[in-house]
């Protein structure tokens, strides 16, 4: 025959699988519902949900009872929230059969039940509890009760208002399938997903600007983007349709990486000669590698602990490729005072 401490840890676990097979029906819930207080109140209830199953969690481990002991689980799952799991749908299933006003109705009648069920579990906790002296569950109990009564009462005084939808929508004022909570979380998800990749992007970026400093990388990185490049990504807008002196007038500046990507790009296409040997003139050694990476902040640091001999080249460089001035200004100061 069970004991009366056994006894608390059966409720527990009826009460973890309960919290469990909740969080689903609120999620799914929120899915369907439109923007208001009726959906904040279900997301705010979503969290408690999560600590509530956390705590009664922990309270089991405390009891010395492992998540397997007694095995409820999903028994427990099917026998007590049975008819709250059968809420547990896809929200395109949520949505099937009726409007969305009338289904968001009747899922918050559903999630009263849900409630007044959970305040009846806790209190049965807290009063064996407090039978045999386990005043830490009994506390536990009464604090998860308070906020299943608190969100019952919200749920009664949001059901006037979701019955006033039933009948404007009868009425031809349905609110939007936008507005739904499934709706705002694709929203979300994309715009976390977009977060991603630019925060990748900005990686492989950085990745390669330092994968640059060794000599030879830039060279070869561009002889292969070119190789397979479409004229498109070539850092020429228009490049087909411009005249070879057009060409030539627009390679001056650009950095090394994208001279040789171009000239992979006109050997496998055009071949031009005049090109092909203008871009050879000005496919020169960077004053050290990774030069063209170098913002100017960058250059200046460099100029300030260069010998007159790389102050030149760097000066050098920047007029046939760069061309930035406040760089050229700070190299012939360099040179001045060399």
């Amino acid at each position: 025959m069970a004991t009366a401490e056994q006894k608390i840890i059966q409720y527990l676990h009826e009460a973890h699988a309960t919290e469990r097979a909740l969080i689903r029906v609120l999620q799914t819930q929120i899915a369907v519902a439109p923007r208001g207080s009726h959906r904040d109140g279900l997301e705010a209830h979503l969290q408690q949900t999560h600590s509530h199953a956390r705590r009664v969690r922990r309270r089991l481990s405390q009891l010395g009872d492992g998540p397997n002991v007694i095995g409820f689980g999903v028994g427990v799952a099917q026998t007590v929230v049975g008819q709250t799991l059968a809420l547990g749908k896809t929200p395109l299933d949520l949505l099937r059969g009726s409007n969305r006003e009338e289904k968001v109705l009747k899922n918050a009648k559903d999630a009263c039940a849900s409630e007044a069920l959970e305040v009846a579990t806790y209190t049965a906790i807290q009063d064996v509890a407090k039978s045999v002296g386990d005043s830490a569950t009994a506390r536990l109990a009464a604090s998860i009760r308070t906020d299943e009564k608190r969100m019952l009462d919200r749920l009664l005084r949001e059901i006037p208002k979701l019955a006033d939808a039933v009948l404007a929508a009868a009425e031809g004022g349905s609110y939007e399938l936008s507005e739904t909570g499934a709706a705002d979380a694709a929203r979300a998800a994309t715009r976390k997903a977009r977060s991603k990749a630019r925060r990748t992007k900005a990686r492989a970026s950085r990745s390669a600007r330092q994968a640059r400093k060794v000599p030879g990388v830039a060279r070869a990185e561009g002889q292969l983007k070119g190789a397979i490049a479409k004229e498109g990504e070539l850092p020429i807008p228009r490049y087909g349709r411009l005249t070879v002196a057009e060409i030539i007038e627009k390679l001056d500046g650009l950095p090394q990486v994208e001279l040789a990507k171009i000239d992979s790009y006109e050997r496998l296409h055009e071949k031009r000669s005049t090109v092909l040997s203008r871009i050879e003139s000005l496919r020169r050694r960077e004053p050290l590698p990774g030069y063209d990476e170098l913002d100017v902040g960058e250059v200046r640091s460099v100029l300030d602990r260069a010998d007159e001999k790389r102050a030149r080249e760097i000066a050098s460089y920047e007029r046939a490729h760069k061309q930035r001035a406040s760089v050229l200004d700070a190299a012939e100061r360099e040179l001045s005072t060399a």
